[in-house]
């Protein structure tokens, strides 16, 4: 089930690093031990009460000139809009109300999604009140006075963002069919993909970089069974600032990747794999989802008898982190191998919800055990006392031991790699959780 999105939209300098960094508390973390995962923080985990949501911070780079300010704050208003299903939109009290904070709460108005109000910078309640009841003008309902910093009024603030989440417990029973993501950077034929998938023309393709317009969810029928391909948004309008097309679409896959079941990531093979690739797949391999990488634009490139062989590789080697995923050669623009996608998806699909009995997954990690003796740390060893299946998207285990510290990363991937062999699990990444429990006496 996909978790709500809540987006921060604001001036420069009116606090959203610190109202995002505040919300997010120690979930912020990004795991640091994954190539590629984004460090610039752009969207975090949070919980609150019983609600899981995904946060997505849409500020950017802080440019002087006024105009290009309030253009950069309609960019990521309209990103805001398209993709989240809640938007706190943050103020400076200090500052008070200005010309820009006017234009963009008409923008989001006119949206008609849920927008919360924040007052930021409020140290002094009793103080500061009367500034606050100012940003009653700006028609967005009542201001929600904050201080990011103090963390003053976030419980207040995120009990109003949760009443707002949309309830997907009746939708998501009922839409049981397949959730594709088509993610990549811009202009590396997503849309062209979808187009040949879908065998219509829908999505509007150019040469420009950035000019499908919002995310786009189109239901296909193929061998009677019906698939949505989500078909992630580049950017609204061109922008000349190479830093925000890629946080804009880094983003969009943020907000596309959460929902999908599996998740093309569409390579241009005449570029091969760039950094912004691996953060996408990043994004993707933390969110535990299926992961086919598309590498589109075959028909572009010179080809010998070993020309797959080294494009394997060298995608291998720089998504390291992604060595269970499936790799496809394809030409969106000829079709070639475009109609094997669907046979890839579903198997995809159905290893990412595979369960294995426990009985003989531990058969088998006994097995992995008395080949490989696990690692001792001062005499002590490692002991394994019993592992199981918790959930599936994506499989996850737990590995019952009696010292959580022996439980090196290097010995959780051995066993991880001889579930694999055993039970094959492509093109899905796999979840465990060590736990300690004590030894019996």
């Amino acid at each position: 089930m996909s978790k709500p999105i809540v987006a921060i939209v604001g001036r420069p300098n009116v606090g959203k690093s610190t109202l995002f960094n505040a919300l997010a508390g120690s979930r912020i973390s990004i795991v640091q031990d994954t190539p590629g995962v984004t460090r610039d923080r752009i969207y975090a985990d949070v919980s609150w009460l019983n609600y899981n949501f995904t946060m997505i911070d849409t500020g950017g780079i802080e440019p002087d000139s006024g105009d290009v300010i309030l253009s950069q704050m309609r960019e990521q208003a309209q990103i805001a809009i398209d993709t989240a299903d809640v938007i706190i939109f943050i103020v400076d009290v200090r500052q008070g109300m200005q010309d820009a904070d006017s234009k963009v709460a008409d923008m989001l108005r006119r949206s008609h999604k849920p927008v919360l109000l924040a007052v930021n910078k409020v140290d002094n309640f009793e103080k500061l009140m009367m500034d606050v009841y100012e940003f009653y003008n700006l028609g967005m309902g009542e201001p929600i006075p904050v201080s990011a910093a103090s963390m003053l009024g976030i419980g207040d603030l995120l009990d109003e963002v949760v009443k707002h989440f949309p309830d997907r417990t009746g939708e998501d029973e009922e839409d049981d069919r397949p959730k594709i993501a088509v993610v990549g950077k811009p202009n590396v034929g997503k849309s062209s993909l979808v187009n040949r998938l879908t065998g219509d023309n829908r999505v509007i393709v150019s040469d420009i970089a950035g000019t499908t317009r919002d995310a786009i969810d189109t239901p296909v029928k193929y061998h009677g069974r019906e698939y949505v391909f989500i078909d992630t948004a580049g950017l609204r309008r061109k922008n000349k600032i190479k830093e925000e097309i890629e946080r804009y679409s880094i983003i969009r896959a943020v907000t596309a990747v959460e929902r999908a079941d599996v998740v093309l990531l569409v390579i241009d093979a005449t570029e091969g794999v760039t950094e912004q690739d691996a953060k996408i797949a990043g994004i993707a391999h933390e969110r535990g989802k299926g992961i086919i990488i598309m590498v589109n634009k075959w028909d572009a490139v010179e080809k010998d008898d070993k020309t797959i062989y080294r494009h394997t590789e060298k995608i291998r080697q720089i998504l390291s982190f992604l060595s269970y995923a499936e790799i496809m050669f394809i030409s969106a623009k000829t079709g070639q191998r475009v109609q094997n996608v669907y046979d890839m998806i579903d198997m995809v699909i159905e290893n990412n919800s595979m369960r294995i009995a426990t009985g003989v997954l531990n058969e088998i990690v006994a097995e992995a055990v008395a080949m490989q003796q696990p690692p001792t740390d001062k005499g002590k060893r490692l002991k394994i006392y019993y592992v199981t299946q918790v959930s599936v998207k994506p499989p996850t285990f737990v590995i019952f031991v009696n010292d959580k510290e022996l439980a090196h990363f290097s010995y959780v991937r051995y066993l991880e790699n001889r579930i694999r062999d055993a039970f094959g699990f492509r093109g899905t990444s796999l979840k465990f959780i060590v736990r300690e429990r004590k030894e019996e006496q």
